[in-house]
């Protein structure tokens, strides 16, 4: 460690994630090792339309869960972790008087009590807060998203009037943990500035802004159910874990809390100091979504993309995001269509790997992973199957599938995962551009997620991207974000980017190619925005 470490600590950390379908804790050293991972399975509940919902109870019982197990499985004395850091999904968490679940759908299940980041129930809401216009809507990159939470309460407002207002907090579900788990009522910067229209460059909430969208309610109390105390991710929270919460969780009441994290941005933590600096690097999470997050020292306004966020990553920097609505998950969902997945998916299940992975290692076989991009000559895929978050902000946009001819076996489902691959990587492109046009460049994307993770995804990515894409030597960076947190508040480093700089490493560079193999990815690119203009037409048409 260097001198922005402090030698006199020592101890372990442990960094919870939870995720979309699960929540995990990895316990680490000092020198940011992991020594145990643990995952558990959490439920997801779907109905017809866009409606996707979690219950905070089954979520919190589950971080115990996996706190006690990780340490168990470590063998580490629970006396000795010293800090813990939260993230999750950007997710809204609704809680009555003395925190109990209320309900935010027509299910009327008091437990079903969040409306999870994906869910699109507030597209109309959000739409109705873009054509009325905010001053603050410049800090979101000019529109707001159905996925963040003023669309959302507004949404329960007018169609769930008894659950609005019955409920004491409306959480981001990063901060319901670190309330759990200490009992303080603080907020992060990175949750209510990315996600809840938050000014943390002047340190204060718009009243107007809610007066004019019809939250005016919130605004009147004094914002007192959506955060009145905003911290900068990594700060201690309360005393630590309550007696309570540290009872569930095994460990020593008191033990070090760190104000949380948004689960991309806690991936973006765990990565993007490599190299020069955050300033230099894009960290891309790759996962069921995708997520796009720039540092810059000054702030850049990029229409489309999200922000820019003053201290929402890496406090005293500025923040832009961008990403795609569906990124493994758009995979997943074009994989299904084709006549050979059944087949492909009892292979995959049979050697225990997911069905990307095993399509994955088949399409490595063909040629050096540059090379592979031959396999999917003429077949194009748009793959914005939930919407385009940036830099389009475009929640209708839809995908496309161009080139599909009458094949029915396994070849022709890698050509398919080879081409949706690379509408992933030119997406990605598209997102890197409109920020270097605007001011914001960067030199490599630092990748980060568990869609991401095998050498041909990473090398097509970096093909498609035209930027060096660089993994780290965690394989848990999200989990290793959420840890950093836990160093800095526990006294372990003085700072973020100190616990950024010595805690994250390069493993391995994916250099993009160059040539007639580069050519073919231009032509590409020009192919894939040219059938997002003409999927754009036809829909107004």
């Amino acid at each position: 460690m260097n001198k922005a470490a402090n030698t006199t600590v020592s101890g372990y950390l442990i960094g919870i994630d939870v995720g979309t379908g699960s929540a995990r804790a990895g316990l680490f050293d000092l020198d940011g090792h992991l020594l145990a991972s643990v995952k558990q399975d959490i439920s997801l509940f779907r109905e017809t339309g866009a409606i996707v919902e979690q219950s905070s109870t089954e979520i919190w019982d589950a971080v115990c869960t996996v706190v006690r197990a990780v340490v168990s499985k470590s063998g580490v004395d629970p006396a000795k972790i010293i800090g813990l850091g939260f993230d999750a999904t950007c997710s809204l968490v609704v809680l009555g008087e003395g925190g109990r679940p209320l309900p935010v759908g027509s299910s009327g299940d008091n437990s079903r009590d969040i409306i999870v980041w994906m869910d699109h129930r507030a597209v109309s809401q959000a739409e109705r807060i873009n054509d009325l216009g905010h001053e603050v809507l410049r800090y979101v990159g000019g529109r707001i998203s159905p996925e963040m939470e003023t669309p959302k309460i507004l949404w329960l407002k007018e169609n769930h009037p008894k659950t609005f207002e019955a409920a004491w907090q409306f959480f981001d579900l990063a901060d319901f943990l670190t309330w759990k788990a200490t009992g303080d009522l603080a907020r992060s910067t990175c949750t209510v500035t990315c996600k809840w229209t938050y000014l943390a460059h002047e340190g204060k909430w718009d009243p107007s802004y809610f007066q004019k969208i019809g939250l005016g309610v919130l605004a009147d109390e004094g914002f007192s159910r959506i955060g009145t105390t905003i911290v900068e991710p990594g700060t201690p929270l309360g005393t630590g874990l309550t007696p309570e919460a540290a009872n569930a969780m095994g460990l020593k009441p008191n033990t070090a809390v760190a104000a949380g994290m948004i689960d991309a941005h806690a991936g973006g933590i765990g990565t993007a100091g490599v190299g020069s600096g955050p300033q230099s690097n894009l960290a891309y999470v790759f996962g069921t979504s995708s997520c796009t997050m720039t540092s810059t020292i000054e702030p850049v306004f990029v229409p489309g993309v999200w922000g820019p966020y003053f201290s929402a990553m890496v406090p005293g920097m500025w923040l832009n995001e961008g990403g795609q609505s569906a990124a493994g998950a758009a995979i997943d969902q074009l994989l299904s269509f084709h006549p050979a997945a059944a087949d492909a998916q009892a292979r995959a299940f049979a050697q225990g790997v997911p069905l990307p992975v095993l399509i994955a290692d088949a399409a490595a076989t063909y040629g050096n992973a540059s090379e592979v991009i031959r396999l999917a000559t003429g077949l194009h895929v748009v793959p914005e199957f939930l919407g385009n978050r940036a830099p389009f902000a475009d929640p209708h946009a839809r995908a496309v599938i161009v080139g599909l001819g009458m094949e029915r076996d396994f070849d022709s489902l890698v050509a398919l995962y080879v081409a949706g691959l690379c509408g992933i990587g030119y997406g990605l492109r598209q997102i890197i551009d409109v920020q270097k046009n605007a001011g914001a460049d960067i030199e490599r994307v630092v990748v980060s997620g568990g869609a991401g993770q095998h050498d041909l995804v990473r090398q097509i990515l970096a093909d498609a991207c035209g930027k060096p894409v660089v993994a780290t030597v965690s394989d848990e960076p999200v989990l290793l974000g959420s840890a950093i947190l836990g160093a800095v508040a526990s006294g372990a480093f003085t700072d973020m980017r100190s616990a950024m700089t010595n805690l994250c490493r390069v493993a391995r560079v994916y250099t993009p190619v160059e040539g007639a193999l580069a050519d073919i990815h231009d032509k590409r690119y020009a192919a894939f925005t040219a059938f997002q203009d003409l999927a754009r037409a036809s829909r107004e048409a």
